[in-house]
């Protein structure tokens, strides 16, 4: 059986989330400077967005938000 990871997934979005807020940046301001919709970045950022978000994407979140990519990852 294949290993959910529903549990990453919000973790992941939680972590954006606080991190933009953090920044003072609205969900549209990081999508305008990492050139990303914010529909997806709102989706990324619910954890319901269950298809896979690509190591490209993380990195390229972790860079607007200037935090390290384990950051986004990992329980603070």
């Amino acid at each position: 059986m294949a290993p959910s990871f529903d549990d990453d997934y919000k973790l992941l979005g939680l972590n954006i989330a606080y991190y933009r807020h953090l920044r003072g940046l609205t969900q549209t301001q990081l999508a305008e400077k990492i050139c990303m919709s914010s529909s997806y970045l709102s989706k990324i950022e619910c954890g319901n967005y269950h298809k896979s978000v690509s190591l490209t994407m993380i990195l390229t979140i972790a860079y607007g938000l200037d935090v390290k990519v384990e950051k986004l990852l990992t329980k603070r």
